[in-house]
This record gives C-alpha cells, sequence and structure tokens, in this order.
C-alpha cells in the first residue's frame, strides 16, 4: 500500500517545479541517502534537443570604398510575423530545429536569391534525434530565409519565402 505524501512534500515537490522553470532545466533528481544519516541527494540537468550551432566567424570589415561605389550588404533575417502573409511563404511541416546545412562545415543548402527546384531539399529539421529533410513545395526563388540555422521552429512556423 503507498503512503500519502505530506503536504510539507507536495510543497517540496512544487518548489522544485518551479525551479526547473525558472532555470530552464529539464530534468532533478533528488535521492535520500539513508546510510549516510538520511542525507538527500540533488542532481539538476539542462538537456539540449540538438547539439548547439557551430560557432560561425564574423567576416572582417570591407575596406573603405570610394563615395560613388555602394558595397552591398547581406541580406537579413526579414521578421517571420512580416512574411507569414507572403503567399510565397513556406512553413514548417513539424517542430524541431532548423539547419541549413547537412553537417556544421558544409555549404548550406541555399541562401538568398537560389533558384529551387519542386522537391530539392532546401532544409533539415532535427525532430527527436532525427534529421528530416524537408523539400521544396514548389520551384521558386529563395527571396527570404525568415530562420537562422540551428532555431528551434514549431510547426506551421514561416521558414523561407519563394518568389
Amino acid at each position: 500500500m503507498s503512503k500519502r505524501p505530506q503536504e510539507s512534500d507536495v510543497e517540496f515537490i512544487r518548489a522544485l517545479a518551479e525551479m526547473l522553470r525558472e532555470n530552464d532545466l529539464t530534468e532533478i533528481e533528488v535521492s535520500r541517502d539513508y546510510a549516510e544519516d538520511d542525507a538527500l541527494n540533488v542532481r539538476v540537468a539542462r538537456q539540449y534537443a540538438s547539439a548547439p550551432p557551430p560557432v560561425q566567424q564574423a567576416a572582417a570589415p570591407a575596406p573603405m570604398q570610394p563615395a560613388a561605389v555602394q558595397p552591398q550588404t547581406a541580406p537579413t533575417l526579414a521578421e517571420p510575423e512580416d512574411a507569414a502573409e507572403d503567399a510565397g511563404t513556406v512553413a514548417s511541416p513539424m517542430v524541431g530545429t532548423a539547419y541549413f546545412q547537412a553537417e556544421p562545415g558544409a555549404p548550406p543548402f541555399i541562401k538568398v536569391g537560389d533558384a529551387l527546384k519542386e522537391g530539392q531539399t532546401f532544409l533539415i529539421i532535427e525532430a527527436m534525434k532525427t534529421m528530416n529533410q524537408i523539400p521544396a513545395p514548389r520551384a521558386g526563388t529563395v527571396k527570404r530565409i525568415l530562420v537562422e540555422d540551428g532555431a528551434p521552429v514549431e510547426f506551421g512556423a514561416p521558414l523561407i519565402v519563394l518568389e
């Protein structure tokens, strides 16, 4: 027959749950060592769904150009909220972590301006330790990339915009 938890035990469990939430932890293990004077052993852990993305080196600043020649700036990520209404937006088919390259150091599948064929892999989403290749739903030119490499994505979240 199981013993009902005491109110102090329930409060202790609530405090541990709050600690998980406040500190972005994924695991707390508490055990009592009866051999060691009833000592309380606590273990905390934070696990990541995937390996952290590789650190990318920033490019060296370009030398000064004459005033008549304007250097082109690299396209920046668009705000997903702005692109959600765009007819060419491709949404995430699942929850997971988005990767734009097959492995760290490999060239990206796509970049802004690339022509994409229907069915061509443009992204990998890691979900439950499985790498899922995401194919382009239609042909088009990559107009915008809306998520960063290694970023978590939700189902239906805008990933890229095709024109």
